[in-house]
């Protein structure tokens, strides 16, 4: 069926709850981010996978590395214009098409307590290790090295004396619920609704 304002179409990656895939396509169903959730790659059998396939999303398991070619094959033949991490635990080998167009959550406020093996309550013990007194996340482009690329968005929240990094986690997680749809929607309203896909002339 035609649509006049093609709307972003996205690729989830993930690697383990799922929380983050559905959080976001919660936003979508409630009419909160304009996209459409095309493909979920999962690195392994795992919730987040399940989730998807509940949830009627087109799923599958790519394990290990993903060179550039396979996962621009993918992405081409399923159309989509956006790839969005969601806990994915691999480096992406980003397609030259897709540059700039896939897009990261982490929970801490980088550059601090990010790169290779910081992820998941590592994250929120280093945190409370550092002393800090505000955590919080950041979303951010994805390049060629961990939790490098340009900041999109930042949101902050306390960091509290009796904080583990399971309560910690906790209340970052609040506010990624909210970060990254409003990321994603301040992404999609730069490139404008009708953005090229990739592979177009820009």
């Amino acid at each position: 069926m035609p649509h006049h304002s093609p709307i972003p179409r996205l690729a989830i990656l993930l690697s383990g709850s799922g929380r983050t895939l559905c959080n976001l396509a919660d936003e979508i169903d409630a009419d909160r981010l304009h996209a459409a959730i095309g493909l979920v790659i999962a690195s392994r059998e795992c919730l987040g996978a399940q989730l998807a396939r509940k949830r009627g999303f087109l799923t599958q398991i790519l394990r290990g590395h993903i060179p550039a070619p396979v996962l621009q094959h993918q992405l081409a033949k399923e159309r989509l214009s956006w790839v969005v991490l969601a806990g994915y635990l691999k480096l992406v080998d980003i397609p030259p098409a897709y540059a700039g167009r896939v897009v990261n959550i982490h929970p801490a406020l980088l550059p601090r307590h990010g790169g290779q093996g910081m992820y998941g309550n590592r994250v929120h013990e280093a945190v409370l290790a550092a002393g800090e007194r505000e955590s919080g996340c950041t979303v951010h482009l994805v390049d060629t090295e961990y939790d490098q690329g340009k900041t999109i968005l930042q949101r902050r929240c306390p960091v509290l004396e009796s904080d583990t990094p399971d309560t910690l986690a906790a209340r970052v997680f609040e506010q990624e619920c909210l970060a990254y749809p409003e990321a994603l929607r301040n992404l999609f309203t730069q490139q404008g609704i009708e953005s090229p896909q990739p592979g177009d002339t820009m």
